[in-house]
């Protein structure tokens, strides 16, 4: 039972960033062919989301948070 809930957590640790790393490069390929559009734009948007969830923290420009 351990090892099942240690294998999610490590496939969530390298997947998830994995993914949101592939969303962002197809964002931007897309971005560069056609331009930039709703699919686009719903990519970042959601390869921003997974990252702030699993991934690195943005941290704020001035670093008070």
């Amino acid at each position: 039972m351990i090892w099942n809930l240690a294998r999610k957590m490590i496939l969530t640790a390298v997947l998830v960033p994995l993914g949101a790393a592939g969303a962002r490069k197809l964002s931007d390929r897309i971005e560069r062919k056609r331009g930039a559009n709703r699919a686009t734009r719903l990519l970042r948007q959601g390869a921003d989301t997974a990252q702030s969830m699993f991934g690195r923290k943005k941290r704020s420009r001035f670093g008070f948070r």
